[in-house]
């Protein structure tokens, strides 16, 4: 009887709207699977060169070199990463009122191709007789909206494809869905800082405007494959302020505020170790490395971690205890102080004159990287099951403001203040302090989450159930 309804319900709109009836996998999960890959190939690729970008390459009007210093460089680079993970709270309402998550990735996407397309400009002042510093502000903000607008969307647009029959599956997927994206990242962040080197800002931002283009098509061609939940109309904010709906965001909202230091030291990697990456030893083997290529090392980890730690580091931790979300995101938060810890350790080799090799930053991602894998990940998947049906992107939207836009924010502010005081002569957080301080904040959090987590209740909330 459930599968007849489903089927007529399927017949009577343009698309499938309840999760189809099997124990395998969704059949839409391939074409958003693709799509996330060539996205993220995209954004990694235009972020991960954005710091480069920012201290050495922007020119002014007339075309002549006009670099940020370091500090501006790394409020611009963490004030763009707080716009794309704030907006998704817009975009999250605009799904689950009004248009649904397929038409509003879609429609979003297209201001995303059009953010890129902007910054490949930027590099031809002559041509566009546009301040490059503004044309720049501009494309970031295009992109900001695109990617912040789809980014809660398509997380939840994941979560809808599965129902009671397959919901085992969830964790499985959200690995590798979290797998896809960093494999489109380990290659953009290996060929746009050679793009940017060798053939200048036009091409390194432009490659990545190109993939955006492709991952919009491959999403459209799933469209017939997907699950389309629709969207819930005024029953959206009744369901959004109903007691569970109320209970939901209060209860998860104290765990993104103990995240959120997580995400000041995690989006790091894109400035303050770039920054850093310049003062060391990239000689390898066979080959160099260039600063801004060493954040592929994240991202390559990522794809050993998850495998890693799915089938060999929590089967073996569960001998001696349960392994739930929460600890999971526990363990991550004290992983992450350890590895602001090896990178203070580094950074005090530099402050007395060594050159100590990117080594050094490659064992710092190793350890950033797990806890990305026990926080990042686990808060994905623990945030869709925790938000009832109608909620899913309001719940994402919510988590990706307040764990890493507020994040971002604290950040680019902390380095807004450092380059006012050292303007006005004054050495505040130099060298290793910069990194212990950090370091020193995320420790605080992960102790006081241990204990606030104790007393967590929740709900599961999976689609086609009633």
């Amino acid at each position: 009887m459930a599968e007849h309804n489903a089927d007529a319900q399927m017949h009577s709109t343009k698309y499938r709207t309840t999760p189809w009836p099997t124990r395998r996998m969704p059949p839409g999960i391939p074409y958003i699977i693709g799509n996330e890959a060539a996205e993220r190939f995209s954004y990694y690729g235009m972020s991960g060169i954005l710091f480069a970008f920012l201290t050495e390459h922007l020119r002014n009007q007339s075309g002549a070199a006009a670099p940020l210093s370091p500090e501006e460089a790394k409020a611009w680079t963490h004030y763009f990463i707080a716009a794309v993970y704030a907006l998704p709270l817009a975009g999250a309402v605009l799904s689950d009122w009004l248009l649904g998550k397929y038409v509003t990735i879609v429609t979003i996407s297209l201001l995303y191709c059009a953010g890129h397309a902007v910054l490949a400009l930027v590099d031809f002042p002559a041509i566009t007789g546009i301040e490059p510093k503004l044309l720049l502000g501009f494309g970031l903000a295009l992109i900001a909206l695109g990617s912040g607008g789809i980014k809660p969307c398509v997380s939840a647009h994941v979560g809808d494809q599965f129902g009671k029959q397959n919901e085992h599956l969830i964790p499985t997927v959200f690995g590798w869905f979290y797998f896809s994206i960093n494999v489109g990242s380990v290659a953009s962040m290996l060929l746009t800082p050679w793009l940017l080197k060798h053939y200048g800002p036009g091409w390194a931002f432009g490659v990545p405007g190109i993939l955006m283009g492709v991952a919009t098509l491959v999403f459209w061609l799933g469209r017939n494959r997907y699950v389309h939940i629709p969207p819930g109309g005024n029953a959206f904010f009744r369901e959004t302020f109903s007691y569970a709906g109320v209970r939901a965001i209060v209860n998860l909202i104290p765990l993104y505020l103990f995240i959120f230091p997580f995400f000041m030291l995690f989006d790091q990697t894109h400035s303050a170790w770039v920054e850093q990456a310049k003062s060391m030893n990239g000689d390898f083997l066979l080959f160099s490395i260039l600063p801004a290529q060493l954040q592929a090392v994240n991202p390559a980890l990522i794809l050993i971690f998850i495998p890693t730690f799915s089938y060999g580091v929590y089967p073996l931790l569960g001998r001696w205890f349960e392994v739930t979300p929460l600890r999971k995101i526990g363990i991550g938060l004290f992983l992450a102080a350890a590895s602001f810890v090896i990178i203070a350790l580094a950074q005090h080799r530099i402050d007395v004159g060594a050159r100590p090799h990117m080594l050094w930053q490659v064992l710092a991602y190793a350890v950033l990287t797990a806890a990305e894998v026990m926080v990042s990940i686990t808060a994905l998947e623990f945030s869709y099951t925790q938000a009832p049906k109608k909620m899913k992107s309001l719940i994402m939207g919510v988590y990706l403001l307040v764990a890493i836009a507020v994040g971002n924010i604290v950040t680019a502010q902390v380095n807004e203040y450092l380059d006012a005081q050292r303007k006005a002569g004054s050495d505040v957080l130099e060298g290793a302090n910069y990194y212990w301080f950090f370091a020193g904040i995320m420790f605080a959090a992960a102790v006081v989450f241990v204990l606030w987590s104790q007393f967590y209740r929740g709900q599961v909330y999976i689609q086609g159930e009633e």
